[in-house]
């Protein structure tokens, strides 16, 4: 069985990497690279190193291809693009599944959950780290430890998205302002 998830792994690893080199649209390349990385990580698990395999999924099949596409996003700002919805249910969906998710973390805001040893008054709480499952000690510290902090830095990267595609757009007049600042620094250095 480990040699056929082996050469599973493999053929997924080969076909990825040949569709970054192949692919001629850059976000298809991109998501090569993520079926590549998803491979290795097959590769971890493997050899039984789950955190690396774990660390290998979040960070750089989601965050740094996740930067990468930003990069491409951000080179191709030269074309023009289209104002126009073409899905008219888009936006209105999104804003009542953004409605429905602040919803949900009011009403569950002030819910007790359970999560992890109970700690006696300034006493510090502190996990015990078991040797044989790496990736369930990293869990229980991000989830129950320092939840809050890891909350925290999610939202500021969702911030820091939102202001990049918004720093990145260009509207309708911005060419026609960039050329005349163009041709008026011309004028001052020709004068």
């Amino acid at each position: 069985m480990t040699f056929v998830v082996f050469v599973i792994a493999t053929a997924i690893v080969l076909l990825g990497a040949l569709g970054v080199v192949l692919a001629r649209n850059p976000v298809h390349s991109a998501l090569f690279l993520v079926q590549s990385l998803v491979g290795m990580a097959v590769f971890f698990i493997m050899q039984d190193a789950q955190l690396v395999a774990a660390v290998q999924i979040i960070v750089y099949a989601s965050a740094v291809v996740v930067l990468f596409l930003f990069v491409i996003t951000l080179l191709g700002v030269d074309k023009r693009d289209s104002f126009a919805e073409p899905l008219k249910f888009q936006r209105p969906l999104a804003i009542g599944l953004g409605l429905l998710l602040a919803l949900e973390i009011v009403a569950l805001a002030g819910k007790h959950w359970p999560h992890g040893p109970v700690c006696a008054e300034g006493a510090e709480c502190s996990i015990k780290v078991a040797s044989d499952f790496n990736v369930e000690v990293v869990a229980r510290n991000i989830f129950t430890v320092y939840v809050w902090p890891f909350e925290l830095v999610s939202v500021l990267l969702v911030i820091a998205v939102v202001g990049a595609v918004v720093l990145a757009r260009r509207t309708p007049g911005d060419d026609a302002l960039a050329l005349e600042h163009d041709t008026a620094e011309v004028e001052k250095v020709d004068a």
